[in-house]
């Protein structure tokens, strides 16, 4: 680095870190006026930055968790492993075997019935590159919690929070499916005073596809899952987003094609391509002012399901603000909504003190 970049340099650290504070975007503006290759420098310091500010999130978080629950659970977060990321090209077959270390938290109620084994519920984060975090996901874990359940609430390849390595792992619709199963895998493994016969699945959005995914790959090891707004069907889905969503999935290091270019892998990463696997017990919702999945996504899934004389229970809600995910939050109508999902787990988990 020449005399004046080194100078310069820590200069433009401060400012890209304050922008971000004062503005609050993730992606700030870039510099006017630098050279193509300064450009590419302050875009790589840029995602650096990013990844940086993930992991101080992160690390907030997790001490969030310890903290606004230690009064009703064993809170822990372990670590375990998954399959190698899968080759995106013949040069990548070589780079690695090992298997990608997953992070996962584990809720362990502080008070469990005696002389009786535990339901387990798999809690899924939502969004591609999600993660399992308190401001989204502890209204639903402390409710469970209180009702008698174990809970193991991966982050699975991708997640944000652990650097921009894992987060380029991302295996949408792939492995991050081997990932959540494991997790199970793990919890029922270390703990004695589990029930291996009941053990549930529950996600929202990208997580609802992901508990899709498992119950159709492994029926066997899920008593009852629940898909809330849950992504379907990516062909119908990318058509309908704008580039920047898409080209999530087109980067070299996910599936390295457009969905115009290898329509036949994007439907094999989506749910609705199993409907005739379906052999759970199935909770599916819907919200009708849902501008992320879209209702008529969903409703795919349930025609496919339909035709393929699949029994399941299917709820498309009216207009509930703000739409997406409505019923993760402490409103009167997501609070009925969640009640619907704990009383369909408790007919197959029966957990000690379900809601009424």
């Amino acid at each position: 680095m020449n005399a004046p970049l080194k100078v310069v340099w820590p200069l433009l650290i401060f400012v890209l870190l304050l922008s971000r504070i004062c503005s609050g975007q993730q992606h700030p503006q870039p510099l006017p006026s630098v050279t193509d290759a300064t450009g590419e420098k302050l875009k790589g310091l840029d995602e650096s930055l990013n990844f940086i500010q993930h992991r101080l999130t992160k690390s907030i978080s997790d001490l969030l968790w310890f903290q606004r629950l230690q009064e009703i659970a064993i809170v822990d977060k372990i670590r375990y492993v998954g399959p190698p990321p899968p080759p995106q090209n013949e040069v990548q077959r070589t780079i690695t075997t090992n298997g990608v270390v997953i992070g996962a938290y584990t809720f362990l109620p502080r008070k469990p019935p005696r002389a009786r084994k535990l339901p387990l519920i798999v809690l899924l984060h939502t969004e591609v590159h999600g993660d399992f975090n308190p401001e989204d996901d502890l209204r639903v874990t402390r409710e469970l919690i209180e009702q008698g359940y174990a809970i193991i609430a991966p982050d699975y390849r991708g997640s944000t929070g652990y650097g921009g390595d894992f987060w380029r792992l991302i295996d949408y619709g792939g492995r991050e499916n081997d990932d959540v199963f494991l997790a199970r895998q793990w919890m029922l493994e270390h703990y004695a005073n589990l029930d291996p016969r009941r053990v549930g699945i529950m996600g929202w959005s990208h997580g609802g596809a992901i508990a899709l995914m498992n119950i159709f790959e492994h029926p066997e090891a899920y008593a009852v899952a629940y898909a809330g707004m849950p992504v379907t069907d990516l062909v119908f889905r990318l058509k309908q987003k704008e580039a920047p969503y898409r080209e999530l999935f087109s980067v070299p290091y996910h599936i390295g094609k457009t969905i115009d270019q290898d329509p036949d892998e994007y439907l094999r990463r989506s749910p609705i391509f199993y409907a005739d696997k379906l052999r759970t017990p199935l909770l599916l919702h819907a919200v009708a002012n849902d501008e992320d999945v879209s209702p008529a996504e969903v409703d795919r899934l349930a025609q496919a399901f339909r035709q393929k004389g699949k029994q399941f229970q299917y709820k498309v809600y009216g207009n509930i603000d703000p739409g997406h995910a409505f019923n993760k939050l402490d409103t009167a109508e997501a609070r009925a909504s969640r009640l619907e999902i704990y009383k369909f787990f408790a007919q197959f988990l029966t957990p000690a003190r379900p809601l009424r």
